[in-house]
């Protein structure tokens, strides 16, 4: 192929509407936690469309260099379309035929490259146009995907309005539009997700995964018809993972951790490998555990039980470590779980693990915190929880664990002054806590300065706001 049809094919490429053109990887730390989110974290909406998970699989694969597994999984989103789309076949094939395309030519193989990029052509010259067309389909499937990755929601969205506008009363328009609005209108929630879902459930009235999600919103409202669509959905998809998953949200809201667990669990059946849901199983036999107290847990039957939870917690969470070892905050529910237990050894080794992870600053104080606690309660070294207390508070970072660490320091050394006007130690702690205070309040006056001069600052052209974004 000369340099000129290179080009030529590069330029078509560019303009194929596909999962190598949606800039799925804009704003990914890494392409682990990308492929962790989209597959382990977050429900599998809509599980009837596999074609949508075979693509993205595709373009995981190549990503990691295995062009060849991602030829697989193109083929494999070629049959799921013939099989549940066969009526839109070449509509519903020009996404995958797009990724055909890239896989090829970035292996170098562009004669191929080329005759994918052909059939994209053809089926595009029947609608008068090159490249892509415009079609409810190709925003939907645009939809889906972006609706994986958790930072693009607004675009998902806006794919799904899109599709609406060419075709209003389109089930999968629709629906993808409805689960999209619910989960940007989570926070605070508001009423509009419940219009969006009532009408998602009217045109797709098979779509349990929505069903459960108005529910949810209805169970936000106390209206008690939020019950029974759950249970409705769970008896007529009772294999189907997302529907799972999200009605074991419903039940953790009402404190029905058995029902939840119950859940989790036949979930897990389809996904034994789950790490995220192993997580989520191991941290409501937690809950359990530590919510027995000693006296409970000195009677013969109640240990039975609690020693049998904690195993249970102790299984799972290693497991959920085991599968994906980036997972924040394992190893400190496991030494949570172990110091209750009173096997402070494994407690100290788990609590050392997740120490030596790349933690956020908050992770990081929440750790130092239970660290502490740790120390003070169990171990009984008031000098060693002082110490982690200070080394959490120092994270330059406000949140809720930095101002509980830097309460506990400001009461141990006021205890420690009530024994000893003259401890150091404590003279240092609250030295330390004043100094802090000073520095917090300098901050929030520079804030306060900026806040007021940019209130009096011309406003900001719409060229420099366009270029600011």
């Amino acid at each position: 192929m000369s340099k000129a049809t290179k080009k030529s094919l590069e330029s078509r490429l560019h303009q194929l509407k596909c999962h190598f053109t949606w800039n799925l990887l804009e704003g990914e730390s890494s392409l682990d936690e990308f492929e962790d989110r989209v597959f382990n974290q977050h429900e599998f909406q809509n599980s009837e469309f596999k074609a949508t998970m075979c693509n993205i699989l595709a373009f995981i694969k190549h990503h990691r260099g295995q062009n060849e597994a991602a030829l697989e999984y193109l083929g494999q989103a070629e049959e799921f379309i013939q099989t549940e789309h066969a009526a839109q076949a070449e509509i519903r094939s020009l996404v995958t035929w797009g990724n055909y395309a890239w896989v090829h030519y970035h292996m170098g193989q562009l004669s191929e490259a080329q005759t994918y990029v052909d059939r994209v052509k053809e089926v595009c010259t029947k609608f008068s146009c090159l490249y892509k067309i415009e079609s409810p389909e190709l925003d939907c499937e645009e939809g889906w995907t972006l609706l994986k990755c958790p930072q693009k929601i607004e675009r998902a969205k806006a794919c799904f309005q899109k599709a609406l506008e060419k075709k209003a009363k389109h089930p999968e328009s629709t629906s993808g539009w409805a689960i999209a609005s619910y989960r940007l209108d989570r926070y605070p929630p508001a009423q509009f997700p419940v219009h969006a879902l009532r009408r998602a459930i009217e045109l797709n009235p098979g779509n349990q995964y929505v069903k459960v999600l108005l529910g949810i919103e209805l169970q936000n409202m106390n209206e008690d018809e939020g019950q029974e669509l759950v249970e409705e959905a769970i008896k007529k998809a009772p294999g189907a993972t997302d529907v799972l998953l999200r009605a074991a949200k419903f039940y953790q809201s009402q404190g029905a951790i058995d029902k939840e667990i119950g859940l989790l669990r036949k979930a897990l059946e389809c996904m034994p490998n789950n790490a995220y849901l192993h997580y989520r199983i191991g941290c409501c036999y937690k809950s359990e555990v530590l919510q027995m107290n000693t006296r409970e847990k000195a009677m013969n039957r109640k240990r039975r039980k609690f020693l049998e939870l904690t195993e249970k917690a102790i299984h799972h969470l290693r497991k959920a470590e085991d599968l994906n070892v980036n997972f924040v905050h394992v190893g400190s529910y496991l030494a949570s779980i172990y110091a209750n237990a009173g096997q402070y050894k494994e407690a100290d080794f788990y609590f050392q693990k997740e120490f030596s992870k790349e933690l956020a600053p908050v992770p990081k104080q929440l750790l130092h915190l239970r660290y502490g606690n740790f120390q003070l309660y169990q171990m009984k070294r008031e000098d060693k929880a002082i110490q982690q207390f200070i080394e959490g508070v120092k994270i330059k970072q406000k949140s809720k664990a930095k101002e509980k660490m830097k309460s506990k320091l400001q009461k141990l050394a006021q205890t420690r002054l009530s024994r000893n006007e003259a401890d150091v130690e404590a003279q240092h702690v609250l030295a330390f806590l004043q100094e802090l205070d000073g520095e917090a309040e300098q901050i929030d006056e520079d804030s306060e300065i900026v806040a007021n001069s940019e209130s009096h600052a011309p406003s900001t052209s719409l060229d420099e706001m366009e270029n600011e974004d």
